[in-house]
């Protein structure tokens, strides 16, 4: 399904039925990271798989002021209004999941479950803050100076995806396949845009989550597991599963389990 939401042409990938679902994937992934949970979260939901602006089939706009992460949580309720959605079930994966909070934190009334995956709700200090936003900005750079080719190798180099180094092959290639398919002006300007730093920090709004919310994370990803545990302790209803021998892509390491867990998690009522 493709919509123009705020002058951006939005590509969301839909299956399954039931209680509305919206899934958001990381930075330099895309809706079809969500394709292989279609079976069995479409038993129960309806999966709605957006591509988020400068990634995937969605526009990269050459402004980086368009990528703001309110902007991006507004387009998300934009979207719902068109779909006549009033509340629905949302789950993120780290960059996704700092969208999924600054939803939650500015609508509240419109998520009645909540799944956080290695994220974070931002930067309480404002040195680390400006620190991360110049990082960021490097990274940008990087992109554009040296093409999507050797940023990617490089992205995939890092020390938050060394446990993917043990996935098979294939996986290894579609993963990489996928990411080379983004446009390289809208990830450089998804880092400025909608980075870390950049965002606000919603650790204040956390309190106000009635709803039930749902943190996994990865034993191998010692930094997210500290920020989960951070975050449940904020939270009136949550929970926090760590999955032992898992990084920070659960849902790509450990993929049938990370199934299961949402699965259930949704299903209870």
């Amino acid at each position: 399904m493709k919509t123009i939401i705020n002058g951006v042409r939005y590509n969301i990938e839909e299956c399954g039925d039931g209680f509305p679902l919206v899934l958001l994937h990381g930075f330099t992934g895309a809706a079809s990271t969500w394709k292989p949970f279609c079976p069995m979260w479409g038993k129960h939901s309806r999966l709605l798989m957006v591509d988020l602006i400068g990634h995937g089939g969605t526009d990269s706009p050459a402004e980086a002021e368009r990528y703001d992460i309110i902007n991006a949580a507004k387009d998300l309720k934009i979207l719902l209004n068109q779909l006549g959605i009033l509340k629905t079930d949302m789950l993120g994966y780290s960059m996704g999941g700092r969208v999924a909070i600054t939803f939650a934190s500015m609508y509240p009334e419109m998520v009645r479950k909540l799944v956080l995956e290695s994220t974070t709700p931002g930067l309480r200090n404002e040195t680390d803050k400006t620190a991360r936003i110049q990082q960021d900005h490097n990274l940008a750079s990087r992109i554009e100076t040296g093409g999507l080719e050797k940023f990617i190798e490089f992205w995939e180099s890092i020390p938050l995806f060394q446990s993917q180094w043990n996935l098979p092959l294939d996986v290894r290639e579609q993963i990489r396949s996928q990411r080379l398919q983004n446009n390289p002006q809208g990830l450089a300007n998804s880092l400025r845009g909608m980075g870390t730093g950049a965002q606000p920090s919603w650790w204040d709004k956390l309190s106000n989550f009635q709803f039930e919310t749902l943190l996994v994370t990865g034993t191998h990803d010692e930094k997210f597991c500290k920020i989960a545990g951070k975050i449940q302790s904020e939270l009136p209803n949550a929970k926090h599963l760590s999955i032992i021998d898992c990084g920070h892509a659960i849902h790509v390491e450990e993929p049938e389990k990370f199934g299961t867990i949402v699965s259930e998690f949704l299903s209870n009522t």
